[in-house]
């Protein structure tokens, strides 16, 4: 079940992934007319509209993006297949079907279905239309019938499907959409406390990959919240929404790569080049992007203690910006290129004072973070009992990018048991996702020789290896070994 989840977590990065595009449109034409929002520049209101194109079908690209994702081989027939479920669904629980087969006037209809078209409805689409095609995309029917087997038949398939789920949703949908806005409002009449809590469960749910399912309650019209949709269309409340993305940029730009400085700074001396190697790049992703994965990984495991002091960090962080109502938004994380886009927003408020925030919370990540490590000898970067080996000279010996990322993949792939045991590679933003036959034949060390943040075992068969925002070309590389 957590492999599935996690799967589902990997899938909802493709959509997610191009919401950068929405940000910098929409960005740069604010920039360009921030009082006019774009009536008083053509070329804004070309910009802000084109992104508005993306932000507001996010549930038609959870539909195809989770649909393409959980399919066993990535084919376009499922992703169509999920934009296919999400139409029957959408168009059969509309206010006025509803209305229609319940013979009311639309203006009766329970306001649950006016909510329909939402990330929720979207997530499951996909999925169950990546359930029809993992079962009938082989599929070969009679001759007469022919021509609908196989591939064509999953777009069949899953609007069948969701004809059953959509007679299902009929009855569930209000009482699951009244759940979700009564968990939103819980948390949103707490405020300020609500947007620290919120922040301190979205950094512990990052090793499990469930914070995608909290992350699409706040911050996609899941409940009506819609953090992310409102602040940068600008329909929302100036210096309200957004509390749910403010309280990030001073930890992601600031906090987390004081935290990176303060590991370095306690490495032992023989392993600081390796550790600097792995920590300069993880806090300039962190800073420059918001990817905090690659950093959080290198400590995760290794000091459990210390993540655990960087999640109520976090949830403090929200919980300020929220309480002085400073605001800002991202479109993909909060590192400083979505910062400056975002700060001539509309609803962008008093955007500065996170600096200023995010000048003391890199003090504070310093620091306590260098207190602690060398308080309680915690095992971080360049801190590990287990002396280098081979495989980390052999990457520093190497001399172009190119090749470094070829000898990273060969000797995470011989790592982990290689053909005999490796059954399958996928990847999601930062992370190689792999199913091995036996965790016993997994060379951990092995595999950290390669410089890599970390490694999550997530069950016997399941594993998890943080490469960083390289991940890609490693996995290319991976497979390309596999074809072999």
């Amino acid at each position: 079940m957590m492999n599935y989840v996690q799967r589902l977590g990997r899938s909802l990065m493709l959509p997610v992934a191009v919401l950068p595009a929405a940000a910098i449109l929409m960005g740069i034409g604010y920039w360009i007319d921030p009082s006019g929002w774009g009536s008083g520049n053509v070329t804004a209101a070309f910009l802000i509209k084109a992104g508005s194109s993306i932000i507001d079908n996010i549930p038609i690209l959870f539909a195809v993006g989770v649909a393409l994702g959980m399919s066993k081989d990535k084919d376009g027939s499922a992703a169509l297949s999920g934009l296919v479920a999400f139409l029957v669904t959408t168009t059969l629980l509309s206010t006025g079907t509803v209305a229609l087969l319940q013979g009311v006037d639309p203006s009766v209809v329970d306001p649950a279905f006016s909510k329909i078209e939402n990330a929720f409805v979207g997530i499951l689409s996909g999925i169950i239309a990546s359930i029809m095609y993992n079962r009938f995309s082989h599929v070969k029917l009679p001759d007469a019938l022919a021509f609908f087997s196989g591939k064509r038949l999953v777009p069949i398939m899953s609007a069948a499907s969701m004809i059953g789920a959509s007679a299902v949703l009929f009855f569930v949908w209000p009482l699951v959409y009244s759940a979700l806005v009564s968990f939103g409002t819980a948390i949103s009449d707490l405020g300020a406390v609500g947007a620290g809590l919120y922040g301190f469960f979205n950094r512990l749910l990052i090793p499990t990959g469930l914070h995608h399912a909290l992350n699409s309650v706040f911050w996609f019209d899941v409940a009506g919240i819609n953090d992310i949709g409102k602040f940068w269309d600008g329909s929302g409340v100036k210096g309200i929404t957004g509390m749910y993305q403010a309280g990030f940029f001073p930890v992601m730009m600031f906090g987390l790569p004081a935290a990176a400085l303060a590991m370095y700074h306690t490495a032992k001396t023989k392993r600081k080049k390796q550790a600097a190697s792995l920590l300069l790049a993880a806090g300039f992703a962190s800073f420059f992007t918001g990817v905090t994965e690659p950093l959080e990984f290198s400590f995760m495991f290794l000091a459990p203690a210390l993540y655990f002091v960087h999640a109520i960090l976090t949830g403090f962080s929200l919980f300020i910006a929220a309480l002085f109502h400073w605001t800002a938004g991202f479109g993909f994380s909060a590192g400083f290129v979505d910062f400056v886009l975002s700060s001539r927003l509309p609803l962008a408020n008093l955007p500065l004072m996170l600096v200023v925030q995010g000048i003391v919370f890199a003090l504070i990540y310093y620091f306590l973070f260098r207190f602690l490590i060398t308080k309680f000898n915690l095992k971080t970067p360049g801190r590990e009992d287990e002396d280098s080996d081979d495989v980390e000279s052999t990457l520093d010996k190497t001399d172009s990018s190119n090749d470094k990322v070829k000898t990273m993949a060969t000797e995470i792939y011989k790592g982990l048991g290689g053909d005999e045991n490796v059954v399958s590679v996928d990847n999601c933003v930062t992370r190689l996702r792999l199913e091995v036959k036996d965790m016993d034949v997994v060379d951990q060390k092995r595999i950290k020789a390669t410089g890599i943040p970390g490694i999550n075992i997530v069950s016997s068969h399941n594993i998890q290896v943080v490469v960083g925002t390289q991940v890609q070309f490693v996995a290319d590389e991976i497979h390309k070994i596999r074809k072999e």
